[in-house]
C-alpha cells in the first residue's frame, strides 16, 4: 500500500488483497475538505470507525471499492444516493444522512434494496433555532443593509433612514411546533413576544405555559395575527406548498416571513409577487428551491429579502454532534443492530 488506507488523498492505491485484509468497514462519503466536503476534523471522527473513500475516488475505480462499502454517509444533500449507485454496492447496509430532513431520499425505494435509512434528529435543533431568530432580528433591524452602508467607501455620514421593526413585544406565529419550533419559542419568549403556533397536534398545556405560546387551530388565524411568521415544519406531501398566494394575502402588510424548513414549503413565485407588491414587508429565508437559486431568479434581486445558503445546522459543535449521531447509526448497521434513528416509512 502506497499510503494510509483512510487517507483523504486521492492518489493512494492498494491491491484488492490488501483491501480485503482491512478490518475496519468502509464508508462512502461525498468528499473531505474543500468548500463542499466534510471538515477534516469530522473526517477524523469517522476514520476511528471506518475507512473512508470519497465519491470522486469511488467513481474513478468503482470495481475496487464497490464490494467493500457498507455505509453511505451523506453530509447535506448530494447525488450519491441515486438508486443506480446504491444497486452497485452489494454490501451496502445503510444510507446515513446528516440532519433531520430526508426529503432528498427515496426511503421506500432504498429500503426495497434491503438498505436502511437513518437521520440525526435532535442534535440540529439548537443551531437551527438560533439561526431562525438571527434571521428574524437581521430582517427586522436591517442589519445587513446597515453593514453594507457602514463599510461602503462612499459613506461619509451615518444614515438615519434605516428604521426597522420593533421585535420586543411583537407577535410571532410559528408554523410547526416540533422540537425546532419549540426551541424558537423558548428564545423568542426572551423578547417578550406574543407567541402563537399552528401544528398538526396541540402541545401540552405545560409546554404552552413554559414558552407562553397560544395554539391556533386555524393557519389563517395565525397568519392574520402575526407580525412575524416563522416556518419550521418538515417537508411532506401535506406541507409542500403550504404557504402560497392565498396564505401570503392573509398576512399583514407589515409582516415578515421567515423560513428555516424547506424551500418547497413556500410557493416562491407567490412570495416574489407578495414582496414586489408590498403585500408583506419582507422575507428572511435559509432555504430555497432549488439550492442555490438560478442566478437570474427574481427573488435574488429584491431589496426586502434576506437569503442565507442553508446554514441552519452549520456550527462546528453541531457538526460534531451530527457526525457522532451518524456514526452511532452506521456502526449499528454494520453490526446488524437496530439503527437508533432509523427512518420509518408510514
Amino acid at each position: 500500500m502506497t499510503a494510509s488506507a483512510d487517507s483523504a488523498c486521492p492518489t493512494w492505491s492498494c491491491t484488492r488483497e490488501e483491501l480485503m485484509a482491512e478490518e475496519r468497514p468502509w464508508a462512502l462519503v461525498s468528499e473531505v475538505g474543500g468548500e463542499f466536503g466534510l471538515l477534516e476534523e469530522m473526517a477524523d471522527m469517522i476514520r476511528q470507525h471506518f475507512h473512508i473513500v470519497s465519491f470522486k475516488d469511488f467513481l474513478q475505480n468503482p470495481r475496487l471499492y464497490a464490494a467493500r462499502i457498507q455505509v453511505l454517509l451523506m453530509w447535506k444533500c448530494y447525488p450519491e444516493a441515486e438508486l443506480g449507485l446504491l444497486r452497485s454496492l452489494p454490501s451496502l447496509k445503510a444510507v446515513v444522512s446528516g440532519g433531520v430532513g430526508v426529503d432528498h431520499l427515496d426511503v421506500r425505494a432504498i429500503n426495497s434494496l434491503g438498505v436502511k435509512v437513518s437521520n440525526t434528529p435532535g442534535v440540529v435543533s439548537d443551531a437551527t433555532a438560533d439561526l431562525a431568530v438571527g434571521l428574524l432580528l437581521a430582517s427586522a433591524r436591517n442589519i445587513l443593509q446597515g453593514h453594507q452602508i457602514s463599510v461602503d467607501p462612499g459613506t461619509v455620514r451615518m444614515t438615519q433612514s434605516l428604521m426597522g421593526v420593533e421585535v420586543t413585544g411583537s407577535t410571532l406565529g410559528i408554523i410547526g411546533m416540533g422540537e425546532i419550533g419549540y426551541k424558537i419559542a423558548q428564545r423568542c419568549k426572551g423578547f417578550e413576544m406574543k407567541i402563537f403556533y399552528h401544528n398538526r397536534s396541540r402541545r401540552s398545556a405545560e409546554d404552552e405555559r413554559a414558552v407562553g405560546a397560544n395554539y391556533c387551530q386555524s393557519l389563517s388565524d395565525l397568519l392574520r395575527r402575526s407580525d412575524f411568521v416563522l416556518i419550521a415544519v418538515k417537508l411532506t406531501s401535506d406541507t409542500n406548498g403550504l404557504v402560497g398566494q392565498g396564505e401570503l394575502a392573509l398576512m399583514k402588510p407589515s409582516a415578515t416571513l421567515i423560513n428555516v424548513s424547506r424551500g418547497q414549503v413556500v410557493d416562491q413565485d407567490a412570495l416574489v409577487r407578495a414582496l414586489q407588491t408590498g403585500s408583506i414587508r419582507a422575507a428572511a429565508v435559509d432555504v430555497t428551491h432549488p439550492e442555490p437559486l438560478p442566478r437570474d431568479h427574481p427573488l435574488l434581486g429584491l431589496p426586502n429579502v434576506l437569503i442565507t445558503p442553508h446554514i441552519g445546522i452549520s456550527t462546528v459543535a453541531t457538526a460534531k454532534r451530527i457526525v457522532g449521531c451518524m456514526l452511532q447509526n452506521a456502526v449499528a448497521a454494520v453490526k446488524g443492530l437496530p439503527l437508533p434513528n432509523e427512518v420509518a416509512i408510514k
